[in-house]
């Protein structure tokens, strides 16, 4: 069982890899230190892939609802809402387990044997609703609110907070603009300082980004429940063993809710289960 269970999780990776070696294929961007700006890159990505990274062929949906929420550009406005909901619709918090760069990076982070792993501590779920607090304050109240002339709303989150965008963006324009590195200054720094916090954290807690802080994840946990790629539990099948909940760690019980919210269909638990009694959806007859 546990070679089949580490079988599945390095199959995820590797399309965890794939995915971003895909989405950031514009080695050019990296040859010449400047960013993509092609007829992709209207396009928004589902995972949280930086705009700014070199490579990137196409825009976070987070910065991209950033730009538009607080303009008079309807029509993309509707398109990127259009496009979370549909991307939520469709896989919930998949996008989160098997496409997301920077879940990625937490994911291999976190495999670093170190001691001292933590599970869970008292007030985690609580923490984990920050990132729904980040969601409406960062992502939809400062930029529709604070506005230029034109009416444009700077990407907050992207600009104060964002770990993902320092490491994918900041840190190689930096490195390959000699212009950029004479510009640094306080914000640059807190940016570094948010990010080693993330990488130092990681390899201590699973995936600490997604659980308390990432919007992007938050909107997609609120379609979890609704997702026409959702998990099932078979009843008559489970035995109440209790494998899927200590293989999980996202630290939920799949028999109480097993579209949790915080379920990033890592697949885990379906892996474990003794009985076969978690499947997928498409999986029912």
């Amino acid at each position: 069982m546990d070679k089949k269970r580490k079988k599945t999780e390095w199959t995820r990776h590797g399309i965890q890899v794939l995915w971003t070696l895909l989405t950031n294929s514009y080695l050019a961007g990296f040859a010449r230190g400047k960013i993509y700006k092609g007829q992709l890159k209207k396009l928004c990505l589902p995972g949280l892939n930086c705009y700014s990274c070199p490579g990137a062929l196409g825009a976070c949906p987070i910065g991209a609802l950033q730009a538009v929420i607080g303009s008079w550009n309807f029509r993309f406005a509707f398109y990127v809402a259009g496009f979370l909901m549909f991307v939520g619709a469709l896989m919930g918090r998949f996008v989160c387990g098997w496409l997301c760069p920077f879940g990625l990076l937490q994911d291999l982070l976190h495999k670093i044997p170190v001691p001292g792993k933590i599970k869970t501590f008292r007030g985690d779920m609580l923490l984990r609703k920050l990132k729904y607090v980040i969601l409406v304050v960062f992502v939809i109240l400062l930029p529709m609110f604070l506005v230029d002339m034109l009416g444009q709303g700077a990407p907050y989150f992207c600009k104060l907070i964002c770990p993902a965008g320092t490491l994918e963006g900041g840190l190689p324009l930096v490195i390959l603009n000699k212009s950029l590195r004479r510009a640094i200054g306080w914000l640059y720094a807190w940016k570094m300082v948010i990010l080693a916090v993330m990488i130092l954290l990681s390899i201590f807690v699973y995936r600490p980004f997604c659980k308390y802080i990432c919007p992007l994840g938050a909107i997609y946990s609120i379609f979890n429940p609704i997702s026409v790629f959702r998990y099932h539990v078979d009843r008559d099948q489970c035995i109440s063993c209790g494998a899927c909940s200590r293989a999980c760690k996202m630290e939920i019980d799949p028999i109480l809710n097993v579209n949790h919210p915080e379920c990033i269909r890592c697949g885990q638990c379906k892996k474990v289960c003794p009985t076969g009694a978690i499947c997928s959806d498409r999986n029912l007859q």
